[in-house]
């Protein structure tokens, strides 16, 4: 059976019982071979029409109330596809926290993409309104990290 077979049928077995993460290890003579896995599908994006229901005037929100998942300031995005990082190393102190200073220059995250850990800094001066990422997480290119105002 071939590699590609094999890959195909994993990842098949993986999304038949739900797996979306394996570690693999093997041991040999001169050191020991670990690798991750993580399978992921993107799922198409579908529009569901909702029924219009009456809402009472009460209810309406009013102009002055801030909308929900708005993002004001500047969004420092990830140049490359890959594992975002928010600290150097597991357990370590992470490199910005929400509310913090930084300088423009400053490492504020790592990207891992094939093996190498790329710093990502910050391009202006500012503060951290918001980290739109967790630790470990997947991130695409062009996908906001950052917020600094």
């Amino acid at each position: 059976m071939s590699f590609r077979a094999n890959v195909e049928n994993m990842s098949k077995i993986m999304d038949d019982m739900g797996i979306t993460e394996l570690d693999l290890e093997r041991q040999f003579l001169f050191g020991v071979y670990r690798k991750h896995i993580h399978l992921s599908k993107q799922q198409p994006a579908t529009a569901v029409a909702m029924p219009s229901l009456p809402v009472a005037a009460d209810a309406k929100q009013t102009n002055s109330e801030p909308a929900k998942n708005t993002v004001s300031g500047y969004a420092l995005k990830s140049p490359m596809v890959g594992v975002a990082y928010l600290a150097p190393e597991p357990g370590a102190k992470p490199f910005t926290t929400v509310g913090a200073s930084i300088k423009a220059g400053d490492t504020v995250a790592l990207v891992e993409a094939m093996k190498t850990f790329n710093p990502i800094k910050s391009d202006k001066d500012g503060i951290v309104k918001e980290i739109l990422v967790s630790d470990g997480q997947a991130v695409e290119f062009d996908q906001p990290l950052i917020v600094i105002e």
